[in-house]
């Protein structure tokens, strides 16, 4: 029998330690180890206890979740979710901790004992088994490796190189690039080597509270030489310009005969599991772009951006999907890999290059 994944809490409220707890009392695969009431006994915990995961909370005495996020992620690296404050202060330190290297995060206020409990809980469990699957998130130096450094990545005994691949389509003339679980920090690293001379738009969903993706577009504008900005809807789509759907509603591409190519966001469709939706945005820009997108999936779990995807190949466009190697979770992206859907597969140093090359040719 598999050994249960072995979780250490990190929180200062007995509250929140509690009902972290009760969330894998039913759960057989999922066990905890201990809990720590700030960051200094979490630290200590962790030698002791040797936990294979960690919940973090971030405001807590003695020492905050940031400070030792810090220490761990030098001295004890580890997998690490983060509680987090659906606030713009929350977001900001949210997406301070998955710079240091957090791997996800979840909502913070589950005070409210309702469905809403149920959903964090079912996030949790999925994102602790997802992410325990992998082990290459937290080692932030290791991108550049000798054994990442791959020209040819082989997928069923195919190289899959990184090379300019028209086919039958024509110029790309928009980029579609969508991700999740991990993917703020992958984001970062793509978006902020596009040149700021790009010559055509680029398009992003990533799964993300509303409270978070405001926050996160700035931070990305703030590292890129191209502006990053967060949809609010009719905008025209411009070159040297990316679009970041906001964190509750899907984004779509639309034509206008007067204006050329606008934002559209909607609630629609309601019955997706995520929102915004990856796909829906990609079969848009396969719609309006035949033989001319470039669809790009990155980690997440999941397969949202597979139906997307496979629109933008069918009419005659250009794929990219992150390898297992570089990604914190490989769902998204294995989804994409598995249906044969990628021209590139690539480790996520390699994309924007890949990104950049498939523009100019």
């Amino acid at each position: 029998m598999t050994e249960p994944i072995r979780v250490l809490i990190v929180d200062d409220s007995p509250f929140m330690r509690r009902a972290i707890s009760s969330f894998f009392d039913d759960i057989d695969d999922i066990k905890v180890v201990g809990m720590a009431k700030n960051g200094e006994e979490g630290i200590r915990q962790i030698q002791e206890l040797k936990p294979d995961i960690v919940t973090m909370d971030i405001e807590m005495p003695v020492m905050d979740g940031l400070t030792a996020l810090k220490i761990i992620m030098e001295k004890h690296p580890l997998p690490v979710i983060m509680l987090s404050s659906l606030t713009e202060d929350g977001a900001k330190e949210t997406l301070d901790a998955l710079d240091i290297g957090a791997a996800d995060y979840i909502p913070k206020n589950l005070s409210n004992v309702s469905l809403n409990i149920l959903k964090v809980k079912d996030d949790l469990v999925s994102k602790i088994r997802a992410i325990t699957a992998k082990k290459y998130f937290f080692r932030k130096t290791e991108r550049h490796e000798p054994e990442l450094k791959v020209n040819i990545i082989k997928h069923e005994g195919t190289p899959m190189e990184a090379s300019c691949n028209r086919k039958n389509g024509g110029k790309i003339d928009i980029v579609a690039i969508g991700s999740s679980t991990g993917g703020p920090k992958a984001l970062q690293d793509v978006i902020s080597k596009i040149p700021g001379n790009f010559p055509v738009p680029i398009i992003l969903v990533q799964h993300m509270p509303k409270a978070f993706t405001g926050s996160f577009a700035e931070r990305l504008s703030s590292l890129s030489r191209i502006k990053v900005v967060e949809a609010s809807g009719g905008e025209i789509i411009k070159p040297g310009n990316a679009y970041l759907s906001p964190g509750d509603k899907h984004l779509s591409i639309v034509k206008d005969l007067k204006e050329g190519y606008k934002i559209s966001l909607s609630t629609e469709p309601e019955d997706l599991i995520n929102r915004p939706s990856v796909s829906v945005m990609m079969e848009s820009v396969a719609k309006l772009y035949p033989g001319r997108a470039l669809g790009v999936i990155l980690t997440g779990m999941g397969s949202d951006g597979l139906a997307g995807m496979k629109k933008i190949k069918e009419s005659g466009g250009r794929t990219i999907a992150q390898d297992e190697a570089t990604c914190v979770v490989y769902g998204m992206p294995k989804a994409v890999v598995d249906a044969g859907v990628a021209d590139s597969i690539l480790p996520i140093y390699k994309i924007s290059d890949q990104i950049i090359r498939e523009t100019e040719c």
